[in-house]
């Protein structure tokens, strides 16, 4: 078997960051679909509509790469958006729902950030500079969208600010509601 190199890696994470974005748009579209704040709202569907392009810039990645447009199951992402699914529906409707689905598009940003970034560095390391380029665009949409979201989160009047803090009691019996939850939940392959 033939060693791995930087390339390979690139092609691999290439793949995973495909799947990732097309993960994330339907993520976004139904998170645009629960916010409450019309500026939540607006902030999701465009950056939605920006992944649809940023998808197109992957594509022409794997057309200078002189390969296949094909997306790898990422496993990071399905955690990421299940986790999301899981607070639409625990949160839907409350006070903090608005709140909690930024932290989970914020998650969604992070990964895809830290992905762009390592791409970036590892097309110019390999001299693909065209490559490079596009990864780069992608990168400062993802680094602005986070950027957005945290101004939208700073702007929402905070949810639960007159509530008495939780009793340990109460903390522990959640915690142990939280735990029998996860122990009913299949485990992903």
């Amino acid at each position: 078997m033939a060693e791995k190199t930087l390339k390979d890696a690139f092609y691999e994470t290439l793949k995973d960051v495909y799947y990732a974005e097309k993960a994330g748009v339907k993520s976004l579209k139904k998170a645009a679909r629960s916010a409450q704040s019309k500026e939540l709202k607006a902030a999701l569907t465009e950056h939605g509509e920006q992944s649809q392009h940023q998808i197109e810039r992957l594509q022409q990645v794997f057309e200078i790469l002189g390969k296949p447009a094909r997306a790898k199951t990422c496993e990071a992402m399905q955690g990421i958006t299940s986790e999301m699914e899981e607070d639409l529906e625990d949160f839907a409707g409350s006070e903090a729902a608005d709140d909690v689905l930024i932290g989970c598009a914020q998650a969604v940003e992070h990964y895809e950030i830290a992905r762009y970034g390592v791409l970036k560095t590892w097309a110019k390391k390999l001299g693909l500079n065209e490559a490079e380029s596009l990864l780069a665009e992608t990168l400062e949409e993802e680094k602005q969208s986070d950027e957005k979201l945290s101004q939208i989160a700073e702007s929402l009047t905070a949810s639960g600010q007159n509530e008495e803090p939780k009793s340990d009691e109460d903390e522990e019996k959640d915690n142990k509601e939280a735990e029998a939850k996860l122990k009913q939940k299949p485990k992903v392959a």
